[in-house]
């Protein structure tokens, strides 16, 4: 692909990320006055963040597979309309069960939407620049999740369905910029055979996947997201309950270190990886993310809770991109379905994490916080015995055989 339209595609896909991760972030400061002003509580508000990590685990396999068929523009297409339509129905959500439905409907349809952008760029990048193409798109994915705190807080003021409606709005914006101006990038000469058996979740396989070459590397994102989860899940409630804060105050927080993130993927990565390899990044972030972790226990004002959230946030910013690069270089199976992969257990981390989160909270504020260093800092001991800087030869039973 040309370099121009390359770069063109790049911002297409990093802004059609935003949109649709702007409805991650959207629930960290509206989630629990919604869930109040409904009559629940901590563990209903973990299930609800819970239910569209479980079906995107059920389908992002799925739309990886569907996109090694038939391109990856139109399951993007289909990703972004579902994005919106789900977003909508939430915003006009009056009872608890529409709730559970929006979100069940996000994780059906917008679940398309990663699997294939990460793949679009698998197809599109040289090796050695991979992983400055999914720093892009990390970064796009941070802005979307910690913008959508700052702007969903600071909308919510008069009317919590608002920001939903706004972020419907953009997925069309999004679906029309696809459509007009992102080109097809899997040629019909290396698309997979459209008789062959469909994708699906299956635990056998996916048990058999962590002893293939890229085994070790989906333990790790399913690790950082089960932690990650405990923070974005229960951070509304654990503000609000420790210092009284409101949408608008927990939005700010966030939404000043969403420049933290933002940057540090788009400027950091690249180097970082070239500099020291995607291996030594994740020991680091790993590492690092379990500091940060503590550091959010210890602030108890406004100035160090954000001094501390930047630093989290700070600590896990390479750590996504440097692993799903990673995958990408040692994958022996097509790029959607090794994206697709990775999605599954990124989906099993959010699955437990907002689960345990919520359960975690309801018995003390701390517990989730505490329990996400504890797996961070597994994460860490995991990777520095098991990833190695170089990729060794194949076993003969590889991933390949696992999803066949």
């Amino acid at each position: 692909m040309h370099a121009t339209a390359s770069r063109r595609s790049l911002m297409i896909l990093s802004f059609t990320l935003v949109v649709v991760m702007l409805g991650f972030g959207l629930v960290i400061p509206i989630f629990p006055f919604f869930v109040e002003n409904l009559g629940a509580g901590g563990r209903e508000l973990g299930l609800l963040v819970a239910t569209s990590a479980l079906l995107e685990f059920v389908f992002a396999p799925v739309w990886g597979g569907i996109s090694d068929r038939v391109g990856r523009k139109p399951v993007l297409m289909i990703g972004v309309l579902g994005y919106g339509l789900s977003s909508l129905l939430f915003g006009l959500s009056t009872q608890l069960w529409m709730l559970f439905a929006s979100r069940a409907l996000s994780g059906i349809l917008s679940s398309a939407t990663l699997v294939t952008s990460l793949a679009y760029v698998g197809d599109t990048t040289a090796e050695e620049d991979r992983g400055k193409g999914m720093g892009y798109l990390g970064a796009a994915m941070a802005l979307g999740v910690i913008l959508g705190p700052g702007l969903g807080g600071w909308l919510a003021g008069d009317s919590l369905s608002r920001p939903f409606f706004i972020a419907a709005a953009l997925s069309m914006v999004a679906l029309l910029l696809i459509f007009l101006l992102l080109p097809e990038s899997l040629p019909l000469e290396n698309r997979r055979p459209g008789g062959a058996k469909i994708d699906t979740v299956n635990f056998r396989e996916l048990w058999q996947a962590l002893s293939s070459p890229i085994g070790v590397l989906l333990l790790m994102v399913a690790l950082f997201s089960f932690a990650l989860t405990n923070f974005e899940a229960v951070f509304g409630l654990y503000a609000l309950q420790k210092f009284n804060y409101g949408p608008e105050q927990v939005g700010t927080i966030l939404m000043v270190i969403a420049v933290v993130s933002t940057v540090g993927k788009a400027v950091l990565t690249g180097p970082t990886t070239k500099r020291w390899g995607e291996p030594a990044v994740i020991k680091a972030s790993l590492l690092a993310g379990s500091a940060g972790f503590c550091a959010l226990l210890l602030a108890d004002t406004y100035a160090t809770i954000l001094l501390a959230t930047a630093f989290f946030i700070l600590s896990k910013t390479l750590l996504r991109p440097a692993a799903l690069a990673l995958i990408s270089k040692r994958a022996t199976v097509g790029q959607g379905t090794a994206m697709g992969l990775s999605n599954s257990f990124i989906s099993l981390g959010r699955i437990a994490g907002p689960i345990w989160a919520g359960f975690a909270f309801d018995a003390n504020a701390n517990y989730p916080y505490l329990s996400g260093s504890g797996f961070m800092f597994i994460g860490f001991l995991l990777a520095l015995i098991l990833i190695s800087p170089r990729q060794a030869e194949p076993p003969v039973e590889s991933v390949e055989t696992a999803v066949q």
